[in-house]
């Protein structure tokens, strides 16, 4: 069986990217004090050192690292070792040019930035496999070492190149995949506009053409650049297994939706001896929190439920945005405190010490530009106690109420060219969907499509323009078992190859949702409609409307205006023991909710009128007991009905009836059995 906890860590983690190459050693003696004074279990140490490691190829320096990894253990902190092979060094890319990628329109990137890797490059790989080697044979029994850390963020911010090299493995890729080149033709549907191939030599990458390729040749390529990063990491990862056995190898991931959308992490997952992510609040005017917990579910979900590890956040403001501000009083540990509510076990951040040069010279950290006299040095100190506080809510896993079905594949796909309209995009009605479960205080899972939803109560589709036969079947089975199904438009469309299925709209989901499409007919810029309901009430649509005839459905809102007017809008379809509902305009969050609150209605899932808004409530459970995580996101004190009674952790104070949460802050009660 392997190792999924970091070893030898008894505790939370809590620490962060530490990168002691940045200063001189005079100041490692100071970080160690003051990283015991805050309570650090864990640093990241190596992740961007190959250069200093091989300084020329085939020599080796490791003494600053032993010192470091050394002095790091003799003052009780644990190590994720880095592979550092984010970031080759000078003398590599001088001697193999050929190993930095190219874009799609044939430019070759330059050195001078990070992750400029063509991953089908076999000196790069050649090269990568013998530092990662060199690290294993050294430090394989290091007595601080708790987790391998391979790479750095695949995909970001170079997930596919377009070279000839990449044009050769793409060329194999097709012929493992699909088994012959007139497989390749049929899957790619090249009948249309003259784009039959005779021999696989004549299939290049989807490089710039003058007009829109052919979509299932660049998903292909999507899934090819995916499998070809994967295989890199696997390579690596196998070493590390063979030369330090009983070691966790983990890679950090990016799930957010907003941040990474080049890499298939169902599949990556899988993988992994440890998911871990990097989370970064995205400031661009909505309720942060929000998207913080989505990440945080899809991380856990993609765990397939088991504790998981962020691995790095921030402790105040970012350097990459159009505008950084700093986290208010408060809101890094109720950020913190958020992902271990939703399976985390323990904060890390990027990074330990701020840096003086280089592109993220402005980025917080935990150590910052200020010292330690400063408010985030102060709070980073009492988070520590915090989390040393909760170490015995480790292993235990957060107990969801509903599901959402996600796709990566189906999300390549529907970000092609020349689409319906250019206003609907997958991310958003995601994003929709989650804020308004969210809101309703459900603790979501994520769940890939063919995937056994047999345990939640009700299941959302919030956008699956990709949808195989398989995930049709098994959406079809879960509503007829009894399930709640709740499907938004443009969902059900494609194949696997991005062919449209056979017959009307919409596809694979027409069975279980008892209908089909005549027309889809996308409003104009602005544009929206309104939508009536039985009992008069009206909700309003814009992006999207379409011409349902319902096959077995029944109509329960109504199109009142638009080009669709008088046809059913939103549907309602028994089916077997369960319910499907299709939405086929695009509603906002508080037009969603009215939809999902009849759903939950039929799930059966009590409305929970008691929490206000942006109070979170979220259980972890386990053998080491039950916790209740409560978070305040509001400016204002508010009390949590409790229906059991319990120790609060971060006071220390026994709860009972209702738990008091002050404006801004966390309280986690452990429940009494």
């Amino acid at each position: 069986m392997r190792e999924t906890t970091p070893k030898g860590l008894h505790r939370l983690a809590f620490g962060g990217d530490y990168n002691p190459e940045q200063w001189p050693e005079s100041v490692w003696q100071e970080d160690v004090r003051l990283m015991r004074e805050a309570g650090v279990t864990m640093v990241s140490v190596g992740i961007f050192s190959w250069a200093l490691l091989e300084p020329e190829p085939g020599t080796y320096d490791f003494g600053w690292l032993d010192r470091i990894l050394g002095l790091l253990h003799e003052n009780g902190v644990r190590v994720d070792l880095g592979t550092p092979t984010v970031a080759p060094p000078a003398w590599f890319y001088r001697a193999h040019p050929e190993a930095l990628p190219v874009s799609r329109e044939g430019v070759r990137y330059s050195y001078g930035s990070r992750g400029a890797i063509c991953h089908s490059s076999p000196a790069y790989r050649e090269a990568a496999a013998r530092i990662t080697t060199q690290l294993a044979r050294r430090y394989a029994t290091h007595p601080a070492l708790a987790l391998w850390h391979v790479h750095n963020e695949y995909g970001v911010p170079v997930s596919a190149c377009y070279c000839d090299t990449c044009a050769d493995g793409f060329r194999r890729w097709l012929d493992a995949r699909h088994g012959s080149v007139e497989a390749v033709n049929e899957a790619w549907g090249t009948a249309f506009w003259g784009q039959h191939y005779t021999s696989y030599e004549q299939i290049d990458p989807p490089r710039l053409t003058p007009t829109v390729g052919n979509p299932a040749q660049q998903l292909d390529y999507r899934r090819f650049a995916d499998a070809t990063m994967r295989e890199n990491f696997r390579a690596e990862r196998d070493v590390l297994h063979r030369l330090s056995p009983g070691v966790p190898v983990t890679t950090n991931f990016m799930t957010a939706l907003s941040q990474s959308d080049s890499v298939d992490y169902w599949a990556w997952g899988r993988e992994v001896d440890l998911v871990t992510n990097d989370h970064y609040l995205i400031t661009d005017g909505r309720r942060t929190h929000v998207n913080l917990a989505m990440a945080a579910d899809l991380t856990r979900s993609v765990a397939g439920g088991a504790p998981w590890l962020l691995l790095e956040h921030s402790t105040s403001g970012v350097n990459w945005q159009p505008r950084n501000p700093a986290k208010r009083p408060g809101e890094m540990a109720r950020n913190s405190l958020a992902h271990v509510a939703r399976g985390s076990e323990g904060a890390m951040f990027f990074q330990w010490r701020q840096s003086r040069r280089g592109a993220e010279k402005f980025h917080s950290s935990m150590v910052p530009h200020a010292g330690t006299d400063s408010r985030v040095w102060r709070e980073v100190v009492r988070l520590g106690a915090d989390l040393d506080s909760l170490a015995g809510l480790r292993g235990t896993r957060t107990v969801p109420d509903v599901a959402m079905v996600w796709d990566w594949h189906s999300w390549w796909a529907q970000s092609l060219e020349w689409r319906p309209t250019e206003d609907h995009e997958a991310r958003e009605r995601a994003d929709a969907f989650y804020e308004t479960l969210y809101d309703r205080h459900l603790t979501v899972d994520f769940a890939h499509p063919e995937a056994d939803l047999s345990a939640y109560p009700l299941v959302v589709v919030p956008a699956l323009y990709l949808t195989t036969e398989a995930a049709g079947r098994n959406l079809r089975e879960y509503v007829e078992n009894g399930g709640t199904l709740v499907v938004s438009y443009f969902s059900g469309i494609v194949d696997e190859h991005d062919a449209v299925h056979p017959g009307a709209y919409p596809g694979a989901l027409r069975d279980v949702l008892g209908l089909t499409v005549e027309e889809w007919s996308p409003l104009g810029e602005g544009e929206s409609v309104r939508i009536t309901g039985p009992d008069g009430a009206s909700l309003t649509g814009d992006v999207w409307t379409e011409f349902v005839v319902e096959r077995g459905a029944r109509p329960v809102w109504t199109y009142a205006d638009g080009p669709a007017a008088g046809r059913p809008a939103v549907t309602r379809h028994r089916l077997g023991e369960g319910t499907a509902w299709y939405v086929s305009t695009r509603l906002d969050v508080a037009s969603l909710d009215v939809i999902l609150s009849a759903a939950c209605e039929d799930a059966g899932i009590e409305p929970r009128v008691e929490l206000p808004r942006d109070v979170e409530v979220v259980r972890r459970s386990g053998d080491g007991g039950d916790f209740l995580f409560a978070l305040n996101h509001t400016a204002h004190d508010v009390k949590v009905p409790l229906e059991a009674t319990g120790i609060e952790l971060l006071g220390g104070e026994h709860a009972a009836g209702h738990l008091p949460v002050p404006a801004g802050a966390v309280r986690v009660v452990r429940l009494d059995a």
